[in-house]
């Protein structure tokens, strides 16, 4: 059985849900109720400075109404019966709804949790600030041209239970993530990175660093000291995954998201069904995927986890949605109604977005290159849905020549080591 661990209010509420839906149903043809809690933890620990911040709590219920062509929605702070009852009353009564026949859902009932081995909730905030404490200690003492070294956690508790005419779920989504920075100096004065990240729907064993996994790190930061520039100009380019993953971020994930379509900010939606890459590319968002950090076991509509496939041996073929956007728009819903708390508006967004994976090795992709950069680290990303243009930075790269191993180089292009290209969808 899922060990929920819901807040107590939370868990006080929801046998009260499936009256308050009934209600809601002899008054709107669709309705639901959301409750949802987050809470989360930061913690920094450096050569100069230690930061513990806990993140705002955000829990309350979301009644929603549908009719076909409009959502309307209420929030209210809390679990308290009478306050939602109350907030039912007032919310429909003052909604005039057309007459519209919901698609029938088949039923959606469970508890889903994510499994940990060691749980976050049943640690204290001390033991997690030792635990980074002592990985910090362990990075700075590599090498003496360390001048910092950074040890930064997030974790992010999410409990939700939703229910409408056909669904009683609930779910508990443990998020945690780590980064460790290394900074050099060179002898020249010069400064350099290099960071490795752990993440996942998981609890702390995830993030173990091996002795080997640390060193890398540093010889990275290292190695950027005597990495060469890289000349100005168009390359041909392989990527790492983390590289890959941020460019399919942007380009095809925050690209398709359909609230977007529909205020036409979106160039992908004049690409449906046309060719947008090579017969190679697959491009998925899947939110069902155990224990990457996008996953969840239903969306904050109520939607079940489950994948979606964007593009298709090179063919956009759809985006992602949430209920009122794919009911405008006329196609089948993703599991990517979500909201940033129980405040805020649902809106089409991504989980885990990714390219399928291919046939070639990265040896056999390098040998196909008579002259360019294998790009290793990306830093961030941003994309702009209404060209469709995306941008993409980097701090370390290798070049690649005919007849010779890869050679770390550190991208430049504009911004101090970093590199930047810009991809635009060509126009068909």
């Amino acid at each position: 059985m899922a060990d929920l661990k819901l807040p107590a209010a939370m868990a006080g509420l929801r046998p009260a849900l499936g009256g308050i839906v009934e209600y809601g149903q002899s008054h709107a043809p669709y309705f639901s109720v959301l409750l949802t809690s987050k809470t989360g933890l930061r913690i920094v620990v450096d050569n100069q400075e230690e930061r513990v911040a806990e993140r705002q709590p955000a829990a309350g219920t979301v009644l929603s109404a549908f009719d076909g062509s409009t959502s309307y929605e209420r929030a209210i702070g809390g679990f308290n019966l009478e306050d939602v009852q109350k907030g039912a009353n007032d919310f429909l009564a003052g909604l005039s709804l057309q007459k519209y026949i919901y698609p029938a859902e088949g039923e959606r009932r469970g508890d889903f949790a994510t499994p940990v081995k060691i749980d976050p909730l049943e640690m204290t905030t001390q033991e997690k600030l030792d635990r980074c404490r002592e990985l910090q200690k362990s990075l700075r003492g590599r090498d003496e041209r360390i001048i910092n070294a950074q040890v930064v956690y997030n974790e992010l508790n999410e409990h939700m239970v939703f229910a409408d005419p056909s669904a009683d779920l609930a779910q508990r989504v443990q998020r945690v993530n780590m980064f460790i920075v290394i900074i050099v100096s060179g002898p020249d004065g010069s400064v350099r990175y290099d960071y490795r990240s752990k993440s996942g729907t998981a609890g702390w064993e995830v993030l173990d660093w091996s002795d080997e996994e640390i060193q890398q790190v540093v010889d990275g930061a290292l190695g950027l000291i005597t990495a060469e520039r890289i000349e100005p100009g168009e390359y041909q380019i392989i990527t790492a995954p983390g590289v890959s993953g941020t460019i399919c971020h942007e380009s095809f994930g925050h690209g398709v998201e359909t609230d977007m379509f529909l205020k036409e900010r979106a160039r992908a939606a004049h690409f449906i069904d046309k060719v947008v890459g090579s017969e190679l590319v697959n491009i998925y968002d899947d939110p069902s995927r155990p224990g990457d950090y996008g996953s969840y076991f239903f969306d904050d509509e109520g939607r079940m986890a489950g994948p979606t496939q964007i593009v298709e041996n090179g063919i956009f073929r759809r985006g992602i949605t949430d209920r009122y956007s794919a009911s405008a728009l006329g196609i089948a819903r993703s599991a990517n109604g979500r909201r940033q708390d129980y405040s805020r508006k649902v809106y089409a967004r991504m989980s885990n977005t990714f390219f399928g994976a291919g046939t070639s090795s990265l040896e056999d992709m390098i040998a196909q290159v008579d002259h360019g950069i294998f790009l290793d680290k990306w830093s961030s990303g941003m994309e702009t849905h209404r060209d469709g243009a995306f941008r993409s930075r980097v701090i370390m790269g290798m070049r690649s020549r005919v007849g010779a191993s890869l050679s770390a180089c550190s991208p430049r292009s504009g911004l101090p080591g970093m590199c930047q290209w810009s991809c635009r969808a060509s126009r068909r």
